[in-house]
């Protein structure tokens, strides 16, 4: 059971100026490690809650149907399911319709519910399966909750501030626990 990224953020949940603004940072020379920085701030707040936080889409990767006809889907939030197909023995896919899913996009991680027996079963034992979601709050940084920009402008600021190689051990090494403390109501929790 895999995930990987298809489609990638198209912006950023803050912008390079209000990145700037934040570290009162008045000068063009920076503006690149500057962008870096807030992509990478995205990048772990999402990986810390498990959230997708501008609209991207994923594809999942599974060997069979859940016998229980429930599937769970990470990272959240749910937008979409945008396309399904499973794979026959001899390499070639079959297309599935989305319809035949419903979703809980409110439960965290997310479900897709189906009937287990009117979808088929894949013709190869690993991999068999692909179903492309749709995630994320929505297009533009204003779609994504406060608490969680906030984070990515802390973590961004500290990351600006503590540049350079940083040994383990040493105290520059740990992330603010303000940013922690921003992610963790939001963090999906595997049980």
């Amino acid at each position: 059971m895999s995930s990987l990224m298809i489609t990638p953020p198209s912006v950023e949940p803050i912008t390079l100026a209000d990145a700037k603004a934040y570290l009162r940072v008045t000068h063009d020379d920076d503006d690149d490690v500057i962008g870096a920085l807030i992509a990478a701030a995205r990048s772990h707040v999402e990986a810390q809650a498990r959230r997708a936080l501008i609209t991207q889409t994923w594809r999942l990767v599974r060997d069979a149907w859940p016998p229980d006809g429930r599937l769970k889907v990470v990272p959240v939030p749910l937008r979409t399911v945008a396309a399904a197909r499973v794979y026959e023995a001899d390499g070639s896919t079959l297309a599935l319709d989305t319809q035949a899913f419903v979703t809980d996009k409110a439960a965290a991680p997310a479900i897709l519910s189906f009937m287990p027996w009117p979808l088929p079963m894949p013709g190869r034992a690993t991999a068999g399966i692909e179903l492309d979601v749709e995630v994320g709050y929505g297009a533009s940084g204003a779609a994504v909750p406060e608490p969680l920009r906030l984070a990515i402008r802390l973590l961004t600021a500290h990351w600006y501030e503590n540049r350079g190689l940083i040994a383990l051990g040493h105290e520059v090494a740990v992330l603010p626990q303000t940013v922690a403390a921003l992610i963790a109501p939001y963090r999906v929790l595997s049980l």
